[in-house]
């Protein structure tokens, strides 16, 4: 079992087995469990002082979110990652972020310009400080800012509906330090994109950032065994 979790911080607005979801599927997240790491109750109830029942609760939710596989007889085990699986998510991703980035081009307000070039600046001041979880952070807010400016609100509610899946893969690209540097060129192709009011460069650039992305988890997964 993995080190890092510990006993739970409770939160009077929030259900225990709420806290104990947002725990693990930090963890899955981050790769503190692994994939294929089998997850007993006992264990961590124990590690996090709490009884087992919102453990389990817990588990159940992260089973229906696709972070966890029920095994006959072997009980719960994180999900592995399907290089299918990847490929499938990152090519409808490749779509919606092409076309985001695209009516950003002709839509976005100088103030999302303007959000945006400041959301990679601190992007690039977290990569030269090694900061992942800020790298990481300041990522999904760079694209959030492309989505808002795309003023489709159909489209952002898509997006949404894969970001748990989507944020599970960019930690693994972006825990790679030669991603992080390709990131840093890519983004800014898209912002001078969008900056240059070009709908077709943008799309092109945020596409080929998506396949860049595909390219280099499936390698890290394979290289890694996390498949």
């Amino acid at each position: 079992m993995a080190g890092k979790l510990g006993r739970m911080k409770l939160n009077d607005y929030k259900p225990l087995r709420d806290i104990i979801f947002t725990t693990l599927r930090e963890a899955i997240i981050m790769g503190e469990l692994k994939p294929g790491e089998r997850l007993m109750e006992v264990q961590l109830a124990q590690k996090m002082g709490v009884s087992r029942t919102p453990v389990r609760e817990a588990i159940r939710k992260l089973e229906l979110e696709g972070f966890v596989i029920m095994i006959p007889r072997k009980g719960a085990h994180v999900a592995k990652l399907s290089v299918k699986d990847i490929m499938d998510v990152l090519e409808v991703r490749a779509s919606l972020d092409g076309l985001a980035t695209s009516l950003a081009a002709e839509r976005i307000a100088e103030s999302e310009l303007k959000e945006l070039r400041q959301v990679q600046s601190q992007f690039d001041s977290y990569v030269e400080k090694d900061n992942l979880q800020g790298v990481i952070k300041k990522d999904v807010e760079f694209h959030d800012v492309i989505y808002k400016a795309s003023k489709n609100d159909k489209l952002i509610q898509i997006s949404n509906n894969l970001r748990e899946q989507v944020y599970r893969f960019r930690v693994i690209y972006l825990k790679d330090f030669r991603s992080t540097k390709e990131v840093i060129r890519e983004h800014m192709e898209i912002y001078q994109a969008i900056s240059n009011r070009d709908p077709d460069a943008a799309r092109k650039a945020a596409e080929k950032h998506i396949k860049n992305q595909e390219l280099m988890i499936v390698d890290a997964i394979r290289k890694n065994n996390l498949n």
